[in-house]
């Protein structure tokens, strides 16, 4: 029996992206991006709350930068369940279904990394200021 090349490319596409995700999955510091690196989310809520999006099996966008006492949300607007954990305990979300949120309230600076637990390739980071 042999793969289709739709098949075949797709496999190679998440085996790639697991091998290249899981290699930072396993640090305990996480030491903030560089300041032209960190970016504000660009969509909010209707109250102004900066949107995190999940997309497929990725966090959009890259690294993002809040100040203190933000209240940022994560939309799941993929198919696939997925959640948004802490890696250091601060915040563990349910899974969240298509279009599916879940809220935080970021109260003090840092920077907080992040994961899907189901996919824990699937990495991001909170630079609060």
């Amino acid at each position: 029996m042999t793969m289709s090349t739709e098949a075949s490319l797709l496999y190679a596409i998440l085996a790639s992206a697991a091998v290249g995700g899981l290699a930072g999955c396993f640090s305990e510091h996480v030491q903030a991006p560089p300041t032209g690196e960190c970016v504000a989310a660009p969509d909010s809520t209707a109250q102004g709350s900066p949107i995190i999006r999940i997309v497929d099996f990725a966090f959009h966008p890259g690294p993002t930068c809040v100040d203190a006492g933000t209240t940022v949300t994560w939309l799941n607007d993929g198919v696939q369940a997925h959640t948004s954990t802490a890696d250091q305990g601060e915040w563990d979300s349910p899974l969240l279904s298509s279009g599916d949120s879940f809220t935080f309230t970021f109260s003090q600076a840092g920077t907080f990394a992040f994961h899907c637990t189901p996919h824990p390739f699937m990495t991001g980071t909170v630079v609060v200021r």
